[in-house]
């Protein structure tokens, strides 16, 4: 009975399994959320709503649950995971801060949202992905310019941010019209990590410290360091988005008005149901993943893949690249993708031409220097997955068969020596014969 039943589960997993994050489809489904307080389920409904609507599967579990697991059997059972506990200092059951950052580095994606009472423990994970907040335990972001005007917030703690990153592929073609609300915890990134983007960064005049007393030293985060919402992503093209505020998350900041200090406009609606929902379009791989396809090379007279080239032949590269739109593969069309010919160092280096249709392609002459050279095509663009594709290929010189029978530089060199010929003959004759 005990035999049946282990492997009913284990049909069971393998099913759950094979509808998973996968090459073909990049769109995280399966997401775990970790809760500190169940009510965090029904206050923030909209977000969670906004998930739902569109496919995902979430799974909602307290962050101390005792039954939680990342794994079974070896494999993720999740795609995702969303930490909204960010006072835990422990998660249940084996779970860590190591099982957290090993599920990024296995290709998953996370989403971290702090607040004022962060624990050592979301510190941890978040200083390990580039984010830094705020050391002081009773510091939040205070902005006495650019704060929302509001009845109940006197001490300029509710930022009204609007200092986005300009990119569409991170949050959409669509302009986001009304600023942000955050109330929380801020945090620096680390300079030396290129990995890490701030998506929304407070004003010039906001800083960290804590509303409850004088400063007595300088805050150490100020102005536009000051992160509120920042990206990360990974080498191995995994997502992170890391939040100081939970409550921007929140039914009350999605559907509240907001007007910013010193502007005349009221809007009915703040921008975060929209803000949230582009980032989290970006980071569950709805929009900016990227796959290259069909990598072909040959000589231009042919169509079939030679296993060598000879110097000076004349070849054609071409590859396939297309984004995932969220349900399909799309042609991907860019004027920056680029091929190398390479050995020790890049011998060609050329920008392909595409025709709209996700195919790109070039041609160029294989230099005059034999040896193994690569194809490399490596891709960065910001807010899109990373591509990067290598084939190897020997380059042989001419056989001796194969060189011209007269070459046009070596007629002088040909002229001597017909000429000492002729000049040696002469001489014989006259020698020989002449008294």
């Amino acid at each position: 009975m005990s035999r049946a039943l282990v492997l009913v589960s284990l049909l069971l997993t393998v099913a759950i399994l094979s509808d998973a994050f996968s090459t073909e489809n990049p769109t995280d489904r399966r997401v775990l959320v970790l809760l500190d307080d169940f009510a965090i389920k029904s206050s923030h409904s909209l977000y969670f709503n906004s998930l739902q609507s569109r496919g995902f599967d979430l799974d909602f579990k307290l962050a101390d649950d005792p039954k939680i697991a990342l794994q079974r059997y070896g494999q993720y059972l999740y795609d995702a995971l969303i930490l909204f506990s960010p006072s835990t200092d422990r998660f249940g059951g084996s779970v860590d801060a190591a099982d957290i950052l090993d599920f990024v580095d296995s290709g998953h994606d996370l989403i971290i949202a702090a607040d004022a009472s962060v624990s050592d423990l979301i510190r941890e994970i978040a200083i390990d992905c580039g984010v830094d907040f705020d050391e002081d335990p009773d510091a939040v972001v205070i902005d006495h310019t650019s704060y929302a005007v509001s009845d109940t917030e006197g001490d300029h703690t509710l930022i009204a941010g609007d200092d986005f990153i300009q990119s569409e592929v991170i949050l959409g073609s669509e302009k986001i019209k009304a600023p942000v609300l955050s109330k929380g915890i801020g945090h620096s990134v680390n300079p030396a990590n290129s990995l890490v983007l701030k998506v929304l960064s407070a004003s010039p005049s906001a800083y960290s410290a804590n509303p409850k007393s004088k400063l007595s030293t300088p805050p150490m985060l100020t102005g536009s360091a000051i992160g509120l919402v920042s990206v990360v992503q990974a080498r191995n093209n995994a997502r992170i988005m890391i939040s100081g505020s939970l409550s921007m998350f929140s039914n009350r900041f999605f559907s509240s008005g907001v007007q910013k200090a010193g502007g005349s406009n009221n809007y009915e609606k703040s921008g975060n149901e929209q803000f949230l929902t582009q980032i989290s379009t970006w980071v569950f791989h709805e929009r900016g993943h990227l796959k290259a396809v069909n990598v072909r090379h040959h000589r231009v007279v042919e169509t079939d893949e030679p296993s060598i080239y000879r110097i000076n032949d004349e070849l054609e590269y071409s590859v396939e690249i297309y984004e995932w739109s969220g349900k399909s593969w799309e042609p991907y069309v860019a004027d920056d993708v680029q091929v190398q010919f390479y050995m020790m160092s890049p011998y060609i280096l050329k920008t392909m031409s595409t025709d709209k249709k996700g195919v790109y392609y070039t041609t160029f002459k294989v230099p005059d220097v034999y040896g193994v050279f690569q194809f490399k095509v490596e891709y960065n663009r910001l807010g899109y997955t990373s591509l990067s594709l290598s084939k190897q290929i020997p380059v042989r010189p001419f056989r001796h068969n194969e060189y011209e029978r007269f070459i046009t530089a070596a007629f002088p060199y040909y002229g001597a020596s017909f000429s000492m010929m002729a000049g040696f003959f002469i001489f014989s004759l006259v020698y020989l014969y002449h008294k």
